[in-house]
């Protein structure tokens, strides 16, 4: 199975190498949108699919759900993605943040009740942004891509999209066996992500797709460059009217 998990992931990275012009990291990647108008279709898809299904899910959740039981399970979910982190923080050689990322989960882990307390900020050790592989490809010098909107899941770019295929090989939730039970988690997760974005939705204005587009970029920016990024959305004039 492990020979098979090796396969796999090289067959993704080739994927990856042939999608995306490699070059050196630049502190701005250039991210082009030739598909803006097959994305913004699947964006409008998107936009109703969240608008009748997930978001009135979301608002349910966080009306059912307690506060501090819908921070506990976000906790949850974050702790399970230290694993991914700490992957990531090796394959881009940051042993420093590697070693601080292992001691949150096992600390989270054990002592947290499986993450749901943050004990390990009680010793110092403060979540930090999280590492996935498609950061780990930008290091190594593949460019972005082109930018694209996947169904169902949103912004992405041709390096990001398979890189996240790499990562959820390394989330445990992929391994739980009983699948109506795998699913349920994975939906738990979805709603959790979802909730959490309520509160966002009124600093977007104008033209949206343009307005996500443009955040999402610069947000990966700063991650890339562990935030050695200007913080500039551009030409506000570029979203329309307010």
């Amino acid at each position: 199975m492990a020979i098979n998990g090796a396969k796999t992931i090289a067959r993704v990275l080739i994927c990856t190498l042939g999608l995306c012009t490699p070059f050196p990291l630049l502190a701005k990647d250039a991210v082009g949108d030739p598909f803006e108008r097959v994305n913004r279709k699947i964006f409008a898809f998107n936009e109703s699919a969240d608008k009748y299904l997930l978001r009135p899910l979301a608002v349910s959740y966080r009306f059912i759900l307690p506060d501090q039981v819908e921070s506990a399970v976000g906790r949850v979910f974050a702790n399970l993605g230290e694993i991914v982190n700490v992957s990531n923080d090796l394959l881009q050689g940051k042993w420093g943040q590697a070693g601080h990322d292992s001691g949150r989960f096992l600390i989270n882990t054990t002592l947290g009740a499986a993450g749901i307390f943050d004990v390990a900020k009680s010793f110092g050790l403060e979540r930090k942004e999280d590492e996935d592989f498609g950061q780990t490809l930008a290091r190594w010098g593949v460019g972005s891509g082109a930018y694209i909107i996947l169904p169902f899941i949103g912004p992405s770019t041709l390096r990001d999209a398979p890189a996240a295929y790499v990562d959820s090989l390394l989330n445990p939730i992929g391994y739980i066996e009983h699948v109506p039970t795998r699913n349920t988690v994975y939906g738990v997760n979805a709603l959790s992500i979802r909730a959490d974005l309520i509160k966002s939705e009124q600093l977007l204005s104008g033209d949206k797709y343009l307005f996500i587009r443009d955040i999402y970029l610069q947000r990966r920016q700063h991650l890339i460059l562990d935030g050695q990024v200007e913080d500039d959305f551009g030409d506000f004039d570029d979203y329309g009217d307010y």
